[in-house]
């Protein structure tokens, strides 16, 4: 339900763009819509860091606990922002500063909640429990696309720019309600090998073990962005397809990017998680070219064998990553580290994707450019796969309840 409310901005960006960044050039609004976007990833290793630090300190629960109601309430308030032709400059300050508190809130709440279910984990079957941690999140995701979806298709778009966008944000009191009531009673955890400087640990003894860790979440974080948000709004603006049509499609595609996820990480399980990111990197790499040449179509038929296209692909990283990511990180700086990787490839990288998309079409003028970012992206995991990763899905990882 929190990755529900970070997701929305990304569904919603054009009424978002008309609202709060007006401009004669649609484009332009649309990129500093996606700029917007982008600032809450920015902040993501921060307040990975920050939540990561307390998962380490003081435990994985209290982590979890302060980024739900973080989340939930910066969501909510995004329902009540005034528009930019209403209080002018500050409209967009308050979008950004609520977008900002949303990307801390998110930055430690995906990696404490994986490392909390690997290491509960029995051994042989970590990748299938952690894989439902990034299974909960796309779901809110499903949630928020779903929402776009009813709501296009039920209003007009004068209607949804000028205030149906925010019923799904007010929604987001709900979240607050619903994630307190089920991580309040989260049993307590003796933590092993605990460090009272997990931050200084991770820039000094385990950098190495960071970089890594960050380097083959690069592909996967590119691939869903691009898949699950940009194409959202590139098949509507290349491709001429209506917004319902975008939004349902993304809304089919991730539902059954849901039915994968599971099948990738027991096949991780079985034969590990290198052979798998070796796998969806190279994927990628070949792929990125003819998926956007579907996707700038005139066939609904074509586009749908685009997105599905880079489902799979996505599908299969992410079996491989999530464990591996828990694995390759040491116990002491488990929390801290994973958040600070994660954060830096899912938001320097996998967030700026909207916007560096955008940006290579309306620089080049040339609709494909988009692909090149995917290409370098896989190539990075690809590399980083085959000379730089231990295998691990065979590693003992226990961690005791008080």
């Amino acid at each position: 339900m929190e990755w529900y409310d970070f997701a929305l901005y990304g569904y919603f960006v054009l009424p978002i763009g008309n609202n709060f960044f007006p401009s004669a050039d649609p484009r332009t609004s649309l990129i500093s819509a996606f700029g917007a976007f982008a600032a809450g990833f920015l902040v993501r290793p921060i307040g990975g860091v920050l939540l990561g630090r307390i998962a380490d300190r003081v435990g994985r629960t209290r982590a979890l606990m302060l980024s739900v109601v973080g989340m939930a309430m910066s969501t909510f308030l995004m329902a009540f922002l005034p528009t930019y032709d209403q209080v002018g400059l500050l409209a967009p300050i308050c979008l950004i500063l609520l977008r900002i508190m949303q990307g801390l809130s998110a930055g430690g709440e995906y990696t404490t909640s994986i490392v909390f279910l690997a290491e509960h984990a029995p051994q042989k079957h970590r990748g299938i429990v952690s894989i439902w941690g990034l299974w909960g999140s796309v779901l809110g995701m499903l949630m928020g696309s779903a929402a776009g979806f009813v709501l296009s298709s039920h209003l007009t778009q004068l209607q949804l720019s000028s205030w149906g966008w925010r019923i799904p944000f007010g929604m987001g009191i709900l979240v607050a309600l619903v994630g307190v009531l089920l991580r309040q009673n989260l049993q307590k955890e003796q933590l092993p090998e605990a460090t009272l400087t997990p931050l200084k640990d991770t820039f000094t003894s385990h950098r190495g073990a960071v970089l890594r860790v960050l380097l083959l979440n690069i592909a996967s974080s590119v691939g869903f962005y691009t898949a699950f948000v940009y194409a959202v709004t590139y098949v509507q603006t290349v491709g001429q397809q209506s917004e319902t049509f975008a939004l349902a499609l993304n809304t089919q595609v991730m539902s059954q990017l849901l039915i994968f996820y599971p099948i990738s990480a027991w096949i991780s399980d079985r034969i590990g998680r290198r052979p798998i990111l070796i796998a969806g990197s190279a994927l990628l790499c070949l792929i990125s070219l003819p998926t956007f040449h579907l996707l700038q179509s005139d066939s609904s038929e074509l586009i749908h064998r685009g997105e599905m296209l880079m489902m799979i692909t996505v599908a299969l990283l992410a079996g491989a990553k999530t464990p591996a990511n828990v694995e390759l990180m040491p116990v002491a700086v488990r929390c801290t580290g994973l958040a600070l990787a994660f954060n830096i490839a899912e938001g320097y990288f996998g967030g700026t994707t909207p916007l560096i998309a955008s940006w290579l079409v309306e620089a080049s003028g040339h609709p494909l450019m988009p692909a090149a970012w995917l290409i370098i992206s896989g190539s990075i995991t690809l590399v980083t796969a085959i000379w730089f990763t231990p295998e691990t899905f065979r590693l003992k990882m226990n961690i005791s309840l008080k």
